[in-house]
């Protein structure tokens, strides 16, 4: 039970990977603060029908008052906030230009002011409890390479990074860690989106988007899994130390190797 009685906030996860990473924390023995626009209840409900361990909380990240207000729930439900897994995100693809303001703008808030706006509500509770912290950002092998018609996901994915950083040096004498995970490509329903999409763009199959554009840098021609990238949450998450910090971990099937 690597993190017994934890308290582990983590956005976007009513489905895909974020639901992923709370089964995992759940059954290493954390309670559980699920924060997504939809569903956060019912997700919660599904870990835990008892509600002793488990707590679903509608949250736009972009707004700043249901952030407050939903971290000020998990600290009065559970009296602490350990791990913040800042996962919550969308996907728009185009040819930049061709890209719509008001898309790049929506894409780069729920990233980047999502991840400040829960960053900074979070490291208020960690640093007034004095007991440490672990911040973990849902990066992207996009935090490292660039794809054509992905512009505000690029450019968003390659900012957390630049947070992750600031994290943890300001964290530092706090004793809280951040790090960020770079998966390649997940089959959650935000890709499962993206096959029509770009195969529309780039006037190529299906299929074609898959092997030849997904899939084409990695060593197997393997997807990566939700199960893959709550593996790596754990190990950031449960780390004994805060020697691993400000560091991004890639998990893709060696697309993209430091």
């Amino acid at each position: 039970m690597r993190l017994q009685d934890k308290v582990a906030i983590v956005t976007g996860a009513a489905s895909g990977i974020g639901n992923e990473i709370v089964k995992t924390y759940y059954n290493e023995g954390a309670k559980i603060v699920i924060a997504d626009l939809k569903g956060a209840e019912d997700a919660a409900k599904a870990i835990d029908s008892t509600g002793r361990r488990a707590l679903g909380v509608t949250m736009d990240v972009t707004n700043e008052g249901q952030v407050d207000a939903g971290i000020a729930q998990a600290v009065k439900t559970f009296g602490q906030v350990d791990i913040l897994v800042s996962n919550a995100g969308i996907q728009t693809v185009a040819p930049l230009d061709q890209f719509e303001f008001a898309k790049w703008k929506q894409l780069l808030a729920i990233h980047l002011d999502g991840a400040f706006l829960t960053t900074r509500a979070c490291l208020r509770q960690m640093y007034k409890q004095g007991t440490g912290g672990c911040i973990i950002y849902m990066g992207s092998v996009h935090s490292k390479e660039a794809s054509p018609l992905k512009a505000p996901y690029v450019t968003a994915k390659h900012g957390l990074i630049g947070l992750a950083k600031v994290v943890a040096k300001e964290g530092a004498k706090h004793g809280v860690r951040a790090n960020v995970i770079c998966p390649g490509f997940v089959r959650t329903p935000l890709v499962e989106k993206q096959i029509p999409e770009q195969a529309k763009e780039l006037g190529i199959s299906e299929n074609d988007v898959i092997k030849n554009v997904m899939l084409k840098e990695t060593v197997d021609g393997e997807f990566t899994t939700v199960e893959d990238v709550a593996a790596a949450a754990l190990f950031f998450a449960s780390f004994d130390s805060n020697a691993l910090t400000g560091q991004s971990l890639v998990v893709s099937h060696g697309w993209f190797m430091q």
